[in-house]
């Protein structure tokens, strides 16, 4: 993958105000981002509606960008945990693994559902200028495939094959696998229940790193339950966002130096690929 200069200028303005607090308690309250855009919109605004955005509001897109994937990683550990033991959770929870990345992107971006008013909010960058753009949302704005789409349609990651559109109506779809997961009847999947150690996580969530393939493996429902590929995927866009934010900025920002390793996953997640040279993901300008 390779980033261009607006969007390597739109991290690095993102995070600069990051840089010189304590990183510890620099995450706010729950819903934090959603209240603030809440409070910015008029109650009966209609159609498309716009304004300046304050400081407080981009660095709430930033710590949210950042928090979802820290919940990326925390469900990618409990994935691999249920390995075993229980195949439809460890699908759904490697799901929402991915999931969570893509949103990481995704706010990183400047976008984010306010669904308690059916807006889709864009953070806008203008120079030095930030705009909170709100649009209604559509029926085609569902959480499981907005977020993806938005992503996917970016300049940067278009080409990147392991970002998809995220289409339910096809074999091979994440969150038409996460459906069957979830939703299926008559699954019947009930191994002994025996969790992993932590010797046992840290070898599998090894040999998910060192799995080689020619394409992104994405799980199909007719192999369901495709846990394999779930978690190898998701493993992945786990990666891919911590590698865009090290090479963007490097060890100079004290809140992503802190939170690009969480100490609750030391010891489990090493964040090294193996990848075919035709899919090794590269950040460069």
């Amino acid at each position: 993958m390779k980033i261009d200069a607006s969007l390597h200028d739109r991290i690095v303005r993102a995070f600069s105000p990051l840089g010189d607090e304590a990183a510890a308690g620099a995450f706010p309250p729950a819903s934090s981002l959603s209240q603030a855009l809440d409070k910015i919109l008029p109650a009966h605004a209609k159609g498309v509606y716009s304004k300046n955005a304050t400081p407080t509001v981009v660095k709430l897109f930033t710590t949210a960008s950042v928090n979802m994937w820290l919940r990326g990683i925390h469900s990618f550990l409990v994935s691999c945990s249920l390995t075993g033991v229980s195949p439809g959770w460890a699908c759904v929870s490697g799901y929402y693994s991915s999931h969570y990345s893509i949103r990481a992107f995704a706010h990183l971006l400047g976008f984010f559902q306010l669904f308690s008013r059916r807006r889709i909010v864009h953070l806008q960058l203008t120079g030095a200028r930030y705009t909170c753009v709100f649009d209604p949302k559509t029926k085609d704005d569902r959480e499981h495939r907005f977020y993806w789409k938005i992503v996917k349609k970016d300049s940067n990651f278009a080409t990147d094959p392991f970002f998809t559109d995220n289409n339910s109506g096809t074999d091979d779809s994440d969150v038409a696998h996460r459906d069957r997961a979830s939703y299926a009847d008559h699954l019947p999947q009930f191994p002994v229940f025996s969790p992993l150690d932590g010797s046992s996580l840290r070898n599998r969530i090894e040999r998910i790193s060192e799995i080689e393939f020619a394409s992104p493996p994405i799980p199909r429902v007719s192999r369901y339950p495709d846990t394999e590929f779930v978690q190898i995927i998701a493993y992945h866009r786990l990666v891919r966002f911590r590698n865009l934010l090290d090479a963007v900025l490097e060890t100079r920002n004290r809140f992503w130096s802190v939170h690009r390793d969480p100490p609750w996953a030391r010891g489990f997640v090493d964040y090294q690929l193996t990848e075919e040279a035709t899919l090794r993901s590269r950040y460069t300008l």
